[in-house]
């Protein structure tokens, strides 16, 4: 059992790496493509990228497992699809830079993204308190502290906050469902099942997100090949790897457990905008990155 649990721990780790590094091919990408656009092909990408994977396993499984249960595993990968959808668009809406500048409005940065994004790690054990849970007093002085660094990370003298940083705050309340579905979705199945479970959520995910883009964005070849390669970083390796990892990583990890090591997607965002995108933190904003990180580690801690 601790063998699977190290094992665990090392791909959600691997998963926050690839997660963090994400934020800056998602930023890059939206100079040439809208949003959902960008979502819609990566998703789908990282769904295909699947396919050969599950073919293969299903191969060497045994004949002699259960059937699963489809409506279950159907039912569970869609709403896991809308979880992802709903997060994933408010996020990448957020750091659309172009897109946002033409109306007015201030986009957020990678290394900004990576940390307020983060805040769904608090938020998964306080909204344990409608599944009859009670979160101890690590996570109220977790969340206590993560509030002050956001405020300090996002609020400006004139105490407005930017419009992108305000998407992916929200979006942040829907990666807590997503962890927390998954939680409850993913125990009990075996690894093919699970990756079954993940392509699944990825299709739905690129359906609602082509939906959306056609209705709503200019979709141009040019555009796309401009963003090829942070659309094959996206689907590739945030979507097809790393999502799978966590689905595997959280059959054998509690989710408030599995928050506290996905939490470091927001160091890894932070260290990535700074290499690749020479985005500079304030002394004030990397205190509020400081307090964040802290709150996210500590509210997991004594939950």
């Amino acid at each position: 059992m601790h063998s699977r649990t190290l094992r665990a721990d090392i791909l959600l780790f691997i998963t926050a790496a690839i997660w963090g590094f994400a934020f800056v091919a998602q930023r890059v990408g939206m100079d040439h493509v809208g949003p959902l656009t960008f979502n819609g092909i990566r998703f789908a990408l990282g769904a295909l990228a699947l396919v050969p994977l599950i073919l293969s396993m299903e191969k060497r499984r045994g004949h002699g497992r259960p059937a699963t249960d489809g409506r279950r595993m159907a039912v569970g990968g869609l709403l896991l699809g809308l979880a992802l959808f709903a997060g994933a668009s408010l996020q990448q809406i957020g750091l659309a830079g172009p897109q946002l500048t033409e109306l007015g409005f201030v986009a957020s940065t990678a290394g900004k993204a990576g940390f307020i994004t983060g805040l769904y790690v608090v938020f998964v054990p306080i909204f344990g308190l409608a599944l009859a849970q009670r979160p101890g007093w690590g996570t109220w002085l977790g969340a206590s502290l993560a509030v002050v660094g956001m405020y300090l990370l996002s609020v400006t003298a004139d105490l407005s906050i930017s419009f992108g940083d305000l998407l992916v705050l929200v979006g942040a309340f829907f990666w807590a469902g997503h962890v927390l579905l998954i939680g409850k979705l993913s125990p009990g199945m075996d690894a093919v099942d699970a990756i079954k479970l993940s392509a699944i959520q990825f299709v739905a995910c690129a359906a609602l997100s082509l939906l959306g883009a056609v209705v709503t964005e200019e979709i141009t070849l040019t555009g796309v090949m401009g963003a090829a390669p942070a659309i094959a970083y996206g689907g590739l390796m945030s979507v097809g790897v790393a999502y799978t990892l966590q689905v595997i990583a959280q059959r054998d990890a509690q989710p408030a457990h599995a928050a506290i090591i996905l939490s470091l997607e927001a160091v890894f965002a932070a260290i990535g905008g700074w290499f690749m995108l020479d985005e500079i933190l304030t002394v004030r904003a990397m205190t509020g990155c400081a307090l964040m990180l802290t709150g996210m580690v500590l509210s997991q801690l004594k939950p």
